[in-house]
């Protein structure tokens, strides 16, 4: 059959390893789910087999571990230990080197080629994320060249979600489980074959070469349930969370709370938005060669607040309202978006299982 954007169809199970060829051929690294280090985490896949085969998870606030499923299931957990915002934005990116020329430097041309990215089995929440940061990295005429040289090219094959996690919140947030655009390819795991739709022109180029099949009544069916049953989640943010949290930013909670936070930062290195960094300057000991380092940092950093005379946020309860406002309220005014897309990372990973959508609730009280 052919294949046009939009239209959904069936292709086998096994033809996932003709979309990995298909795509290394084009000059992708292809980014999927593995199962490594006692977590589900995204690393590159050369074929099905790397993939997380009859693995899920299960999430608590504070608590993760991964366990057998009863089936075999390539995409059959809720999401990985962390999103794909670490091969767009990384920890570490370099951003210029320079070297001593007589009496002042010269900036080095950076020969290097940015990695050409596939998302194989990206969540409905991770594509939000990276619109969001989208958003971030293209700010008017300070446009992120780095990020952009890898995400301009990515190719998106999303997975839908089939079940909730114990922490996911993104039905509330409008941002999951489903997506109905930004991707390339959208798939959804029923059994030993997937429901396929093409999202963009190249996306259809690919799906014709997966021997697909026209899609059934029952096949749309299953899809849909699927998603009805991953929209059942056991968290919900609250409404009208942005000018709420921007009412009350005296409210006592906020001490509450940092009895309980350890200010680790934790929450900021698995969300898949939260942006903020740091800039280091490294020399070599004669002074003749120097590198400029982009670094992740966190808001629940002392350091990150500091200024001449001393850190503005000082104290643990004013970290974490930054970091919480920010997300939910002034985000918006300064995107036009929410920073949170409701995967809920930031409560499995918190080692005191503090919850972001509980903690709104308290203070909307």
């Amino acid at each position: 059959m052919s294949a046009m954007p939009g239209e959904k169809a069936v292709i086998d199970r096994e033809r996932l390893n003709d979309l990995i060829s298909i795509l290394n051929r084009q000059g992708y690294t292809v980014i999927g789910p593995t199962m490594g280090e006692g977590a589900i985490l995204y690393d590159v896949v050369t074929g099905i087999g790397d993939l997380p085969a009859g693995w899920g998870d299960e999430e608590e606030g504070g608590r993760y571990r991964p366990v057998r499923r009863s089936d075999q299931a390539l995409f059959g957990y809720s999401k990985p230990a962390q999103g794909l915002k670490g091969h767009l934005h990384p920890a570490r990116q370099r951003l210029f080197a320079a070297e001593r020329a007589g009496n002042g430097f010269r900036v080095l041309k950076d020969e290097g080629k940015a990695p050409r990215y596939a998302f194989l089995g990206a969540r409905a929440c991770e594509l939000a994320a990276m619109r969001v940061q989208d958003k971030v990295f293209d700010n008017g005429a300070y446009r992120d060249p780095h990020y952009f040289a890898k995400r301009d090219d990515a190719f998106i094959a999303l997975v839908t979600c089939a079940q909730a996690g114990g922490t996911c919140f993104c039905a509330s947030m409008n941002s999951g489980p489903d997506a109905t655009e930004g991707f390339d390819l959208k798939l959804a795991e029923l059994g030993s074959t997937f429901l396929i739709e093409a999202g963009s022109e190249r996306g259809a180029a690919i799906l014709a070469q997966l021997s697909p099949r026209p899609a059934t009544d029952a096949d749309r069916q299953a899809g849909v349930a699927q998603i009805a049953k991953a929209r059942q989640q056991s968290r919900s943010m609250v409404e009208g969370v942005g000018p709420m949290m921007a009412a009350r930013l005296e409210h006592p909670h906020w001490d509450e709370v940092a009895k309980r936070c350890m200010t680790c930062g934790n929450c900021t290195m698995v969300c898949p938005t939260c942006f903020c960094t740091t800039v280091e300057d490294v020399t070599d000991l004669a002074g003749n060669n120097a590198e400029r380092w982009r670094k992740w940092d966190s808001c629940f950093s002392v350091d990150y607040s500091y200024i001449h005379g001393g850190a503005v946020r000082s104290q643990g309860a004013a970290r974490y309202r930054q970091w919480i406002t920010h997300k939910l309220s002034h985000w918006v005014s300064q995107f036009g978006v929410s920073g949170c897309v409701g995967c809920g990372r930031c409560i499995t990973w918190c080692p005191v299982g503090i919850d972001i959508t509980a903690e709104a609730k308290a203070l909307g009280g």
